[in-house]
């Protein structure tokens, strides 16, 4: 099923049953056993599922159930703690015969999480790098977005939308949502309103948190992904909090706090200053929607509609280099009839527009802890995966440490520009996938924060991309 489409196994098989894949990895954990109880128990190690207790002593070693092996007085008692574990995940899948069908996901953890820990004490790992442990996409039930409620039991009706299976349906039919109960992921009838016919949901035109109104085009299913992938910040709302303040641009006050973009806001990065989803500086321009080649215009022009993945082919055909997914990052998207433009000011122009941005990021962040020690008087550092992601540098080293990422901690010595350059720092950071959904407007949202938290010195070395006419 589109469910459950990742190579759990690894042999390059995803049209193979559930259950083939269920015995791919336990061959690997069987592998991975007989190589541990060699290498680390020092007793080599053979099963017989017919015959108790199941686990012998491989008297000759070569890794074969031979006559014999199979008897009580053989049976294997140098079990450590780890291959214990391992073995009896490998029985529990085996002496399930219908786990496939009852709880294959739970059995497909079990068995790659048995090898993974025997892997780390062993000389030559079983390889699992073509395997997955979790299910693609929006259908991987172990991911923080699904998961993150579970002690409540109840996901918020303001988060609803997006990470229940039933979120977007309700708010397609009824703009709003309610709390719901978790589910594990999203299903097929989050987004189709057929299992026979499989149509999508029809949203022909999406809000946005700017309050603009866009689309891809009527009836276009791709719009189904701008209702998530969209944020839940933008300048608007950036501006409101700064005009409710009531103070200057470098005065601090306990009456701002941080405006938090979210996850992957891919969409409003798409539909650059139509969205307004990166704070847009009022006496600067901005590019619109990015609009790439013909045969990538929308989401799933570039990726797959339940895996997620990039269309690697896709991009392949254009550019020579890219041949697996983490080829698309060294993607230069530079127009063949202009001369690359050297954004950062580091002398190469053939580097990849990604690492174009990550240079204007790691500027930007300088500056901003800069700022917030000389004007701010508060030294500030950020995480990435802890929430509110800017904190106070109690120490003043410039790195968040495990001491300082807690709520209690959380930083609060905000001025309005401030809070706009942390703002767009968070926003590039949030949509991992930037240099490709709109490059151009992200450099220029990042060189408008340099600029403006930072001075003329700041972005001295840099170039700020041009606007494109519409």
């Amino acid at each position: 099923m589109e469910g459950s489409g990742s190579d759990y196994d690894g042999d390059g098989d995803t049209r193979e049953g559930i259950a083939e894949e269920i015995e791919g990895l336990q061959e690997l954990l069987y592998q991975a056993m007989q190589v541990y109880a060699a290498e680390v128990a020092g007793t080599p190690i053979v099963y017989d599922s017919h015959a108790y207790p199941y686990f012998f002593v491989d008297t000759d070693g070569n890794g074969e159930l031979d006559e014999g092996e199979a008897v009580f007085p053989n049976a294997y008692k140098a079990f450590t703690g780890n291959l214990l574990k391992a073995a009896y995940n490998y029985q529990v899948s085996l002496k399930d015969p219908g786990g496939y069908a009852h709880n294959p996901k739970y059995i497909i953890e079990l068995l790659y999480d048995s090898i993974e820990s025997l892997n780390a004490q062993i000389a030559e790992p079983v390889d699992l790098a073509e395997a997955e442990r979790d299910d693609p996409g929006h259908f991987d039930a172990t991911v923080e977005a699904f998961r993150h409620w579970d002690a409540d039991g109840e996901v918020p009706g303001t988060c609803a939308r997006c990470h229940t299976a039933d979120g977007l349906p309700i708010y397609l039919k009824n703009s709003v949502n309610i709390a719901s109960e978790p589910s594990a992921s999203l299903t097929c009838t989050t987004c189709h309103d057929s299992l026979t016919e499989f149509t999508t949901y029809i949203s022909n035109t999406v809000t946005f948190p700017s309050g603009a109104r866009l689309s891809f085009g009527d009836e276009e299913p791709a719009n189904l992904c701008l209702n998530c992938h969209q944020g839940r910040e933008s300048t608007v709302s950036v501006n409101r909090a700064i005009t409710t303040a009531g103070v200057g641009d470098d005065d601090v006050t306990d009456k701002l706090t941080v405006r938090n973009v979210h996850y992957f806001a891919a969409g409003a990065t798409l539909f650059g200053s139509e969205a307004m989803g990166a704070y847009q500086y009022a006496d600067k321009d901005y590019n619109g929607r990015n609009f790439h080649v013909e045969e990538a215009q929308i989401c799933t022009d570039c990726h797959y509609k339940h895996e997620l993945n990039i269309r690697v082919s896709l991009c392949g055909d254009c550019h020579d280099n890219v041949e697996t997914q983490a080829d698309v990052r060294l993607i230069r998207a530079d127009a063949d009839d202009k001369e690359p433009v050297d954004y950062d000011g580091d002398g190469d122009t053939d580097e990849p527009i990604a690492d174009e941005i990550a240079s204007f990021q790691a500027a930007l962040l300088t500056a901003i802890q800069a700022y917030a020690t000389e004007t701010a008087g508060a030294a500030i550092a950020y995480d990435a995966h802890s929430h509110p992601y800017w904190f106070i540098d109690t120490n003043g080293n410039g790195t968040a440490e495990t001491d300082e990422v807690n709520g209690g901690n959380r930083y609060v010595a905000w001025t309005p520009n401030l809070l706009r350059a942390a703002y767009n720092y968070q926003y590039s950071q949030k949509d991992p996938g930037a240099f490709a959904h709109n490059p151009d407007y992200i450099l220029q949202a990042l060189y408008d924060s340099l600029e403006s938290i930072g001075g003329a010195d700041a972005v001295a070395n840099f170039t700020r991309p041009a606007v494109k006419a519409d």
